[in-house]
């Protein structure tokens, strides 16, 4: 068997890697000419670290990344709400990850290179055709390629998607703006400690992502979500990894943000560069697969980025599919991946539309829009442990 993969990124490179494992053969098609570490940070959780540990990935990524240890969820003024123990430090078995998605792309890139090495560049799939005998796939300067099965790992605007829906909706904006950074700055909480503060008018996250230049010092990831419009609109632009954010724009909201643990405006005025990214998804589908094509990561579920499931929802997509098409069959293979990943993503959009865990800090801005003496009179242990524990089952 040998498996067309359209997509370099966490989950295609994750999917060529379990492949190889499984001593199934792949081609990487990465649309990009040149391959380079972009975005900000991300969380990687447990469940998809347990996997990417079982690739023998775990020393990579950890002198990579930042082992979480707790989150904490604060309203605007810096009061506490909730606070709960993240990774192995909440008993997994594996840890939580706070990494910058570059250098989780390069960990996974150079590991395949190593390993599998069948990784082509510039290689962006415009069309494709199926048989009972494999797939045909069609570059954009010209050249076909042969497999038994094509993965459309292609992302949010994955043109793998659009062939198999073209009736799709499209991308779905919230209304919701975000700016993202990360710069040096001194280690807070111990260094290994991620805040959701605010609400989804104005949210604040904070954690870092790596050692930082000296001792004392993390790389430390920053976003800034702010609601500027409504679900009716289409994105204000094209969601990507490096349109630059505007200082001026961004300050005003910064401001509102008082944190104990950290000047918020002199973080964002530290930060070279920053950048900017309506926060979309597409809503879910009815079917990922057709015949030996079927769809994977961002391509099939792009999710809001509430909850930290975006990337390591795609590790599994990956894994379980690799595990199946180890059987020998691909139809079935596919057949049988849909059916236990498609579910399962689907409520994780849907849930993640309604704030997933972090509907925390909404609900307690709605009854204290101006803070609160004691959290107990607001909100109820039992109600916040509720939110936070619901979201971890639909995740698993």
């Amino acid at each position: 068997m040998h498996v067309l993969i359209a997509g370099g990124g966490v989950g295609g490179l994750t999917l060529a890697l379990s492949l190889r494992e499984r001593g199934i053969g792949c081609t990487v098609l990465e649309a990009a000419e040149q391959v380079r570490e972009l975005g900000v940070g991300i969380n990687t959780l447990p469940h998809a670290i347990a996997e990417l540990a079982a690739l023998g990935l775990l020393p990579a990524l950890d002198a990579a990344a930042v082992r979480t240890r707790e989150l904490r969820y604060l309203n605007r003024f810096g009061q506490e709400i909730w606070r709960e123990a993240r990774g192995e430090y909440a008993g997994h078995p594996a840890p939580q990850f706070s990494i910058h998605r570059g250098r989780l792309h390069g960990v996974l890139w150079r590991a395949v290179e190593e390993r599998v090495g069948l990784v082509r560049t510039g290689a962006r799939v415009e069309g494709f055709t199926q048989d009972d005998a494999g797939v045909t796939v069609t570059l954009a300067d010209g050249p076909q390629l042969r497999g038994d099965v094509l993965v459309g790992a292609d992302g949010i605007h994955s043109r793998v998607r659009a062939i198999l829906h073209p009736a799709d909706g499209g991308i779905s904006w919230n209304g919701i703006q975000m700016w993202r950074g990360a710069v040096d700055w001194p280690a807070f909480e111990g260094g290994d400690c991620m805040v959701v503060a605010g609400d989804m008018s104005e949210k604040l996250v904070l954690y870092p992502i790596g050692a930082g230049a000296a001792p004392g010092m993390r790389l430390t990831n920053w976003v800034v979500c702010v609601r500027q419009g409504d679900a009716t609109q289409p994105p204000p632009r094209r969601e990507d990894w490096s349109r630059r954010g505007s200082l001026e724009e961004l300050l005003p909201h910064a401001r509102r943000f008082a944190m104990p643990m950290i000047d918020v405006e002199a973080l964002v005025r530290a930060t070279p560069e920053f950048f900017e990214y309506p926060m979309c998804d597409r809503d879910p589908l009815p079917f990922w697969t057709v015949g030996r094509v079927t769809l994977l990561g961002d391509a099939a579920h792009p999710m809001y980025p509430v909850g930290s499931n975006g990337a390591s929802q795609a590790v599994l997509d990956a894994r379980c599919l690799a595990a199946l098409l180890a059987g020998g069959d691909a139809a079935a293979a596919l057949a049988a991946y849909e059916a236990e990943r498609l579910p399962k993503t689907a409520e994780i959009v849907r849930s993640n539309r309604r704030g997933g865990p972090e509907r925390i800090v909404d609900v307690v801005s709605e009854r204290a829009p101006n803070g609160f003496a004691r959290i107990e009179d607001v909100i109820a242990r039992e109600e916040l442990a509720a939110i936070a524990g619901g979201y971890a089952r639909i995740t698993r």
